[in-house]
């Protein structure tokens, strides 16, 4: 895996709370940290909500149906792992 540089996670973790309104900063997210359930406390809905500001952002197209996504959204370093592959150019 990728791993992004901490440009891309300080930037997605400001899109993140951002995008979601999140009562939480930045700077708070803890990289390896998971964003759902014990975590960040995301759930299902801030997931679509974030997939779409992610393909605005940064091109890359996150499926409701990929069965990768409990990998790719297991923390903010792993997203922007995955998005530092994928990413249009």
């Amino acid at each position: 895996m990728v791993h992004p540089d901490t440009g891309l996670e300080q930037d997605l973790a400001r899109l993140i709370v951002a995008s979601l309104s999140l009562e939480t900063t930045a700077e708070e997210i803890v990289p390896e940290a998971p964003l759902f359930g014990e975590g960040l406390g995301l759930d299902s809905i801030d997931a679509l909500e974030l997939s779409l500001a992610i393909a605005k952002a940064y091109g890359v197209q996150l499926r409701s149906d990929d069965e990768r996504n409990h990998r790719i959204f297991a923390s903010l370093r792993s997203l922007a792992g995955h998005i530092a592959q994928h990413r249009a150019r």
